[in-house]
C-alpha cells in the first residue's frame, strides 16, 4: 500500500506539463481495492470498489478487511449522473439519500484534466519490470485545491494526489480487475428504495472526495 503512495509522489513529482494535445481517456469497468491514505500515512479508508465507466455509478465500501483507528467505515453508492448517492449501514439497516454535488472522482480522468507528462516507472526494457504512465493535473471543483492523477496506457487508474486546503491525501487503486464481478452492488438496496431525498445544510457540498476531508 505505501509502495503504491512512494510511486504516486514520485510519478506527480517527476512529471512536467507539456503542450501536447492529449485528450483524457476514460476507464473501463472495473472491481479491485481503494485505499486512501493522508500525506501524514493516516489510513482514511481501505475497502472493495465497483465501478460501472458506462452507468457512472460506483460503489465503495470501506474497513471490512482493514480496520484501523483512523480510517472511516464507509459504504457508499454514487451515481454520477443522476446527481444522488447513498449512505448505506446494513448492520444497523439504515439508508440516507443524498444529493450529489459534484461528480469528480478518482476513477476516471476529468474532461477539462491537463496531460502533463508520460513516465516510465521501473525497467520498461525488460518485460514485466516496468510500468508506463501517463500523468494529468487539474482543479477540484471549488478551486480550492488540485490534484494530479496517474492512470495507465490502457486508462487503469493508479492513484490520484489531492491537495487542498482542508485536507491533502492520496487515492491508490490496487487487485484492479476490468469487469463488474457483482452487478447487484450497484443496485439501490432495499432498505434505502423508501428513502427520500434529505436536505443540504446550507454552505455543505457533498462528494465522494468529500468524504475524506
Amino acid at each position: 500500500m505505501y509502495a503504491a503512495i512512494a510511486l504516486c509522489v514520485f510519478m506527480c513529482l517527476t512529471a512536467a506539463t507539456h503542450a501536447d494535445s492529449h485528450q483524457p481517456c476514460h476507464a473501463p469497468n472495473m472491481t479491485g481495492f481503494m485505499s486512501v491514505i493522508s500525506l501524514k500515512g493516516d489510513v482514511k479508508a481501505f475497502g472493495a470498489f465497483t465501478y460501472d465507466s458506462m452507468g457512472k455509478k460506483l460503489r465503495f465500501r470501506s474497513n471490512e478487511s482493514y480496520p484501523t483507528n483512523t480510517s472511516l467505515g464507509l459504504d457508499l453508492l454514487m451515481f454520477f449522473d443522476e446527481g444522488v448517492f447513498y449512505e448505506i449501514d446494513s448492520k444497523n439497516q439504515s439508508c440516507e439519500k443524498k444529493t450529489l454535488h459534484c461528480t469528480q472522482h478518482p476513477l476516471d480522468i476529468p474532461d477539462d484534466a491537463t496531460f502533463m507528462s508520460t513516465v516510465n516507472s521501473g525497467n520498461p526494457s525488460i518485460e514485466g519490470e516496468g510500468l508506463k504512465i501517463s500523468v494529468w493535473k487539474g482543479a477540484m471543483p471549488d478551486t480550492k485545491g488540485h490534484y494530479c492523477m496517474s492512470v495507465t496506457m490502457g486508462c487503469l487508474p493508479v492513484c490520484t494526489m489531492y491537495f487542498h486546503e482542508n485536507s491533502s491525501f492520496i487515492v491508490s487503486l490496487t487487485e484492479v480487475e476490468i469487469e463488474i464481478k457483482d452487478p447487484d452492488l450497484l443496485v439501490v438496496p432495499s432498505i434505502c428504495l423508501a428513502q427520500p431525498l434529505e436536505e443540504t445544510p446550507e454552505g455543505t457540498v457533498n462528494s465522494f472526495l468529500n468524504e475524506f476531508m
